[in-house]
């Protein structure tokens, strides 16, 4: 299977993602791989007093859950040169243990590079839960094979 190439990435296309119920185990073995022990990820008595009320799930963590869904979508095999990074990145809402999530992303711009053989595109990423809510959102710039000569 190949991914799309520059070229073929229309501005205003849309893709949605699969959907994954984010878990106390991906948050537990995420504050274990970052280190990230924040009370609001592992400290659920902590969190009763909180404006959550319960653990919520590293931001980090649901964008990575977010980029592993759209990659489910093979639009980037063997075309993804390069992730260029974020605009900006909001965490809108808090992701709890229980919450299902799935990511959308519209395209909005490309540009061609001094190299001929790639090019960038820019898109929207929202990752919403089970209720339809953005719970993070931003714009990303990627790079990408042209189509060969």
């Amino acid at each position: 299977m190949r991914g799309m190439y520059w070229e073929e990435w229309d501005i205003g296309a849309e893709f949605e993602s699969p959907a994954r119920t984010v878990t106390e185990a991906d948050i537990v073995a995420f504050a274990g791989l970052s280190g990230d022990y924040n009370p609001l990820h592992i400290n659920e008595e902590h969190c009763k007093k909180t404006i959550f009320g319960s653990r919520i799930a590293h931001g980090p963590l649901v964008y990575a859950i977010a980029a592993g869904l759209l990659f489910q979508l093979h639009l980037y095999d063997d075309t993804l040169i390069a992730f260029l990074g974020f605009e900006n990145l909001k965490f809108t809402k808090p992701v709890k243990p229980g919450d299902t999530i799935h990511a959308r992303i519209k395209v909005l711009e490309k540009r061609e590079t001094s190299n001929a053989d790639r090019g960038v595109m820019k898109r929207q990423l929202q990752v919403l839960n089970q209720r339809g809510e953005v719970v993070q959102e931003g714009i990303q710039a990627f790079l990408l094979k042209r189509k060969p000569a």
